[in-house]
């Protein structure tokens, strides 16, 4: 039976019979109108129910992951900031062992000179030597009156001479001592030198060392607060731990840019050694062969900064012993060097495969080729490129591990707000579906309205009769009270 003979199973007329189907499913529909009202609202409290139980247990899974996600936090910077305090520690170590080991002995030898020096000084500032006490005496007899007699005349002469003599040695030998004493403190200018130059690095030293006690006590200020798994320092590591992630991002970004350039170089040069037509999986070799230089430069590079301890990213690199993380530094190196010579190799090749495609077409075209001057330029440009670029993808570990390392905590940051934001949606939809049962139930009784229209007129008029029965029953009972039959 098909809708068409269901519609006219009472009539042959489609209109009459569908009035009749209208009134028999309004009938019914007005016969199981408390059912139906019932079952409506049970379904949407269900409904609600189930929303807020989601709701609820979503956000207890967002209280947990935000738990979770401050102990990863704290627990990130609580590594960081001891690998920072052993780093300030031991750069603290080496200003000790190099500028302030040899203070007690650079002490000394500088209060041995400054008392030489200020000896030598003191010794250089003496007073002239006085005079013998018998040159006085000397000099008095040799100013009496010579009279007439000349061999009184020689004699005062030969003392006179003496005394001018002995004032001459004199003056001589307090000149040769101030000399000596002069060239004395010349020698000892450069140990002045030398000892200032040592004040100075000490007190350099000291003041470095000033300035690493301050940073290490901010440091430990850190660490303790860490600890105690302060609120405010755990929303500083994350507000952190999201710039870090963002910029180590833009610099992948620009590594992948960088590694685009390196591809485009060595491309077409590869796709002449390896052979253009082949192909694997559906991709030419030549581009699988280009991207694994590429992606063995980068690995090269990984274990390069690996090895010197720059990264973290493997720790069964950084925990091998010193000689043999020497020996992979120079292996990769080594690998790294031969790779970028390669590189640099298939960039002059590709331009000279470009220089032979642009001969051929003029020549095809009927143009005569013409050298091009300073053809070298670009060769040597392309080749630098392919040389730097590999070392340059080289330290694309550096903001590689900042990004793993961040991205685990922006992650749990996004997931938690998705989650929290799942137990809103699902509590506004629960709340909905309870106002959308309400209305339903009031849908359904627009559809019956008529009936529920006879049945309201007649509750009401049977209301009326109760209340004029109920008043005619108080009267009665009032005039029985008084004595007055009715």
């Amino acid at each position: 039976m098909n809708i068409s003979e269901i519609i006219t199973l009472w009539s042959e007329n489609r209109g009459l019979s569908l009035l009749i189907w209208t009134v028999l499913l309004v009938t019914a529909m007005y016969l199981a109108r408390t059912s139906a009202h019932q079952s409506i609202a049970a379904a949407m409290r269900s409904l609600r129910a189930v929303m807020r139980m989601t709701a609820t247990s979503l956000l207890a899974l967002e209280q947990r992951m935000t738990k979770r996600n401050k102990q990863v936090i704290l627990q990130a910077g609580q590594e960081s900031t001891e690998l920072a305090i052993e780093r300030e520690f031991q750069r603290v170590n080496v200003i000790v062992e190099r500028d302030l080991s040899g203070y007690p002995a650079a002490q000394r030898t500088m209060t041995d000179l400054i008392e030489r020096i200020e000896s030598d000084y003191q010794a250089s500032n003496e007073t002239p030597p006085s005079p013998p006490e018998w040159l006085a005496a000397v000099d008095t007899i040799s100013r009496i009156d010579k009279g007439n007699d000349s061999t009184v005349g020689q004699v005062l002469q030969s003392i006179q001479e003496t005394i001018e003599t002995s004032h001459e040695e004199t003056i001589k030998a307090y000149r040769k001592s101030s000399l000596e004493r002069l060239q004395v403190l010349k020698k000892m200018l450069p140990s002045w030198r030398g000892l200032s130059k040592t004040v100075t690095s000490v007190s350099t030293a000291v003041t470095d060392l000033g300035e690493r006690s301050q940073l290490i006590d901010k440091l430990m200020d850190k660490y303790e607060r860490i600890r105690r798994k302060d609120d405010q320092v755990a929303r500083m590591l994350a507000s952190s731990s999201l710039t870090q992630f963002f910029i180590a991002g833009l610099v992948l970004v620009i590594a992948m840019l960088g590694g685009v350039i390196n591809y485009q170089l060595i491309a077409l040069p590869m796709s002449e050694m390896v052979g253009g037509v082949s192909e694997i999986g559906g991709w030419r070799t030549a581009d699988i062969a280009a991207m694994v230089i590429i992606l063995v430069e980068v690995a090269m590079g990984l274990f390069l900064l690996e090895s010197l301890r720059i990264t973290h990213l493997f720790p069964i690199v950084s925990s091998m012993d010193d000689r043999m993380r020497g020996r992979m530094v120079v292996v990769t190196l080594t690998i790294l060097t031969i790779l970028a010579g390669i590189e640099a190799s298939l960039a002059y090749m590709r331009d000279l495969l470009a220089l032979d495609r642009e001969a051929l077409a003029q020549s095809l075209s009927g143009v005569t080729a013409t050298n091009v001057e300073f053809r070298w330029i670009p060769s040597i440009g392309q080749m630098i490129m392919g040389f730097v670029l590999p070392f340059a993808l080289a330290f694309v570990a550096i903001p590689l591990e900042s990004f793993i390392h961040a991205s685990r905590t922006t992650i749990g940051l996004v997931s938690t707000s998705v989650v929290r934001m799942l137990a809103y949606v699902a509590r506004i939809a629960g709340q909905l579906l309870y106002q959308a049962g309400r209305i339903m139930i009031h849908l359904y009784d627009m559809v019956i309205f008529l009936p529920l229209s006879v049945e309201q007129y007649l509750h009401r008029q049977k209301a009326a009769g109760d209340v004029d029965d109920s008043e005619d029953a108080i009267i009665s009972s009032e005039d029985t009270v008084g004595g007055i039959k009715p």
